[in-house]
């Protein structure tokens, strides 16, 4: 089973708030429903996605002075942030399913929650029940109850590390800008099995937002041990088929 994240950076123009990027996201749809018609490897247990908020979901919680540890007690603010993210989450859907992808919404805001620690739980039996019939889950960023913040944002890279974890992943891979992580010299590094071999390059993971940081991601994806990878857009495909791509985290 492989637990896919289209990054908000690729499938929006962040630049422009609440603006697709339509060339990437016909792309990312073409390469997954390509994948599942072809059954490619690591596919035969079904694929989780999870997209990113991008300037949906960053701009609105910015508006709002939101963030994964600041939180609101203002319905109204949590309900225009998690509408933007159910906006951009409806245009990825109707993408998939213009191409056959049994993709169906899964709102974080109605199922998972953290605790008074900040620790996040993402209850995952819907997605187990999805997956066995034959559904492809489509999670998002987006709002969730946090003890004692009132609600707090939920980053894309968070749901992929609890649910690649709770539902033992095979494989998974962050599509993102850039082809993967880079060196000082700007190359690909083609894997990485230990923070310490990249940390002079990445810089420390504890000072990095969590939402789009490389170097959070690369810490999150190490202490996982499922194999990962981080790639460009255009490498989703050769992801997908099981080839190299980008960077191996393993």
């Amino acid at each position: 089973m492989i637990v896919l994240k289209l990054g908000g950076s690729v499938i929006t123009d962040k630049d422009r708030p609440e603006t697709l990027d339509g060339e990437a996201i016909e792309g990312a749809a073409d390469a997954i429903a390509d994948a599942l018609r072809n059954e490619t490897d690591g596919l035969a247990d079904g694929l989780v996605i999870v997209h990113g908020g991008g300037s949906f979901g960053h701009h609105n919680a910015s508006k709002h002075g939101v963030s994964t540890t600041d939180g609101t007690h203002d319905a109204a603010a949590a309900l225009e942030i998690h509408g933007a993210m159910k906006t951009l989450n409806q245009f990825v859907l109707r993408r998939l399913l213009e191409r056959d992808v049994q993709a169906v919404p899964v709102h974080p805001f109605s199922a998972a929650h953290r605790d008074g620690d900040g620790e996040l739980e993402l209850p995952t039996g819907q997605l187990e029940t999805l997956l066995a019939e034959g559904f492809v889950p489509v999670l998002h960023g987006d709002m969730v109850a946090h003890a004692g913040a009132g609600a707090t944002v939920v980053s894309g890279d968070e749901l992929v590390a609890e649910a690649a974890h709770n539902l033992a992943a095979d494989r998974i891979g962050l599509c993102s800008t850039v082809p993967g992580v880079l060196d000082e010299n700007e190359t690909v590094i083609d894997r990485i099995s230990a923070y310490e071999d990249v940390a002079s390059v990445l810089g420390g993971s504890d000072a990095t937002d969590v939402t789009g940081g490389m170097a959070a991601k690369v810490q999150a994806l190490l202490d996982l041990e499922v194999e990962a990878s981080i790639f460009g857009l255009e490498e989703l495909e050769s992801f997908l088929d099981g080839s190299d791509a980008g960077t191996k985290i393993d």
